[in-house]
C-alpha cells in the first residue's frame, strides 16, 4: 500500500493518505467505461457535460478513449464551499453553453456521494428537454446516496471516506495527483 504525508495544509498537515486506486487501475477502468458508452451510443453524437472542476481529468481521459463522435461542454456547481462537508445546497456557478434539446446528454462527474449535486444537475438538464440524460461517474458512494435514480456508468463504488486526486480536491489542492488517495477512516475532517 502506497502512502503519502500531507504537508503545508494547516489542520490537515501530517495526515497520512492511502492510495486506493493507482493510475494504471484508473486507466483500465476508464477504458472499460469508454467501450461501454461507445457501444451503447453507436451511431449517436452525445454531448458530454463535465461538472467543473473535479471531472476535468476523468472527462478528458474518457473522451479520448471513446470510439464515437461526441461534443463537450461544462457546467459548474458548488455544494462544498470550503473544507470537507457539503453545505446542503447547490449553487449554479456556470451553465452549459450548448443547445441540448433533443440531444443525448451524458453528465460526467468525478464523484457522486450524497446525490445532492446529481439531483440538481438532472433537474437542470431535463428543463432543456434532451432526448436522454445519463450519468457517468468515476466514483460512487452508494452508502451515502439519497438518489431516486442510478448512475448508468460507474467506475468504482467506494466507501464513505474523503478522497483526493485525479480531479478530486481538498480546498483546491491534490487535484493533480494521477491516482486516488483516501484520508484515514477515523479522521474527523
Amino acid at each position: 500500500m502506497k502512502t503519502r504525508v500531507v504537508e503545508n495544509m494547516g489542520k490537515y498537515t501530517g495526515q497520512i493518505l492511502e492510495e486506493i486506486y493507482s493510475q494504471d487501475v484508473i486507466e483500465k477502468r476508464v477504458d472499460e467505461l469508454a467501450k461501454q458508452i461507445s457501444t451503447e451510443y453507436a451511431g449517436k453524437v452525445p454531448i458530454l457535460i463535465g461538472v467543473l472542476n473535479g471531472s476535468v481529468f476523468f472527462l478528458a481521459d474518457l473522451a479520448k478513449r471513446l470510439e464515437i463522435d461526441c461534443e463537450i461542454d461544462f457546467i459548474k456547481v458548488s455544494s462544498y464551499h470550503s473544507g470537507t462537508q457539503s453545505s446542503g445546497t447547490v449553487r449554479l456557478l456556470k451553465d452549459i453553453s450548448c443547445i441540448i434539446t433533443d440531444r443525448d446528454v451524458i453528465i460526467v462527474e468525478d464523484i457522486i456521494d450524497s446525490g445532492l449535486t446529481a439531483r440538481f444537475l438532472k433537474h437542470r438538464i431535463l428543463e432543456n428537454q434532451p432526448s436522454s440524460v445519463a450519468f457517468t461517474t468515476l466514483l460512487f458512494k452508494r452508502e451515502c446516496l439519497k438518489l431516486d435514480f442510478e448512475a448508468e456508468y460507474v467506475g468504482f463504488e467506494v466507501a464513505d471516506r474523503f478522497l483526493v486526486g485525479y480531479g478530486l480536491d481538498l480546498d483546491q489542492k491534490f487535484r493533480n495527483l494521477p491516482s486516488i488517495w483516501a484520508f484515514p477512516v477515523n479522521m474527523n475532517l
